[in-house]
């Protein structure tokens, strides 16, 4: 048996078994998303939470300071940085600070892995925050909410955690990358639906890990799936936009954008990199 299918056999043995190790969210993230959806919950409460992890603190005030928040006073305190970014996105972000801290690993392979695959998550987020912008010109009482859009988005490649953890076994895979991408490729939105499902986040995150890459399955009506569809699509033909027009029909048809100039002109590019830099 090829290192490429024992991988993948172990690894669907495990799923089938119950027994894959899945990730699990770090203390700071259950705390914080618990206390946000206590409807007596408040801001002061909040950052008391956040408060207790430095670094984490240090993130919020920089994000706070973002073009992506910023106003025109900048802000030095958590307690200020807390109140301009808000209860629903101070959620959502602490997530995407928390999962972060997911993609390490002591073993230089895999991360390397990781850390690709984490910027490639964040890339993807910043491009359906971006595309969600432009969306939200011509759609300002749609109920997509951009907070849940872009953990959407952060988790659509979340399957790679337990691939990767599983490929430490198996030295061989990292001497030819494409076996381990292999399994990447056939495992990956099994794996996060099942790490997704774990983490009790909502059936509108957990059809977005499912279906991102499967495009048989479509919605009636705009969802999560459909920008997290389009920011994949973008961020992986970043250097060639205006080649992707055949591609980018269906969304066009579906009114995500009205057209590739939507996605190739200066006023995107700034969205792209004031959503860009709330992950860096």
């Amino acid at each position: 048996m090829s290192t490429a299918n024992a991988l993948r056999t172990i690894l669907i043995e495990k799923l089938k078994n119950d027994s894959l190790v899945l990730p699990t969210l770090p203390r700071i993230a259950i705390k914080v998303r618990d206390t946000v959806s206590d409807p007596d919950s408040n801001l002061n409460q909040i950052s008391a939470l956040i408060s207790q992890d430095a670094a984490l603190s240090a993130r919020m005030i920089r994000i706070a300071n973002t073009a992506h928040f910023s106003r025109a006073v900048k802000v030095e305190n958590l307690q200020a940085a807390v109140t301009r970014i808000g209860m629903r996105q101070i959620k959502n972000i602490v997530m995407a600070l928390a999962m972060e801290q997911l993609f390490v690993s002591d073993n230089e392979f895999i991360a390397q892995y990781l850390a690709k695959s984490w910027q490639q998550s964040t890339d993807v987020a910043a491009y359906a925050m971006a595309l969600f912008s432009v969306y939200k010109r011509e759609n300002k009482h749609t109920p997509i909410l951009v907070d849940t859009l872009t953990l959407t988005a952060l988790l659509h490649n979340i399957g790679v955690l337990p691939i990767l953890t599983e490929a430490d076994g198996y030295p061989d895979v990292f001497a030819e990358p494409e076996f381990l991408e292999q399994a990447i490729n056939d495992l990956n939105s099994h794996i996060g639906v099942a790490i997704v499902k774990a983490w009790n986040f909502s059936d509108d995150m957990i059809e977005s890990v499912k279906y991102y890459a499967n495009d048989s399955h479509n919605t009636a009506e705009v969802s999560y799936l459909d920008f997290v569809r389009l920011a994949v699509l973008c961020q992986k033909n970043e250097d060639n936009i205006a080649g992707c027009a055949e591609k980018l029909a269906p969304f066009i048809k579906k009114g995500l954008v009205s057209g590739i100039e939507d996605i190739a002109d200066d006023r995107f590019y700034e969205e792209l990199a004031a959503s860009k830099a709330t992950f860096e």
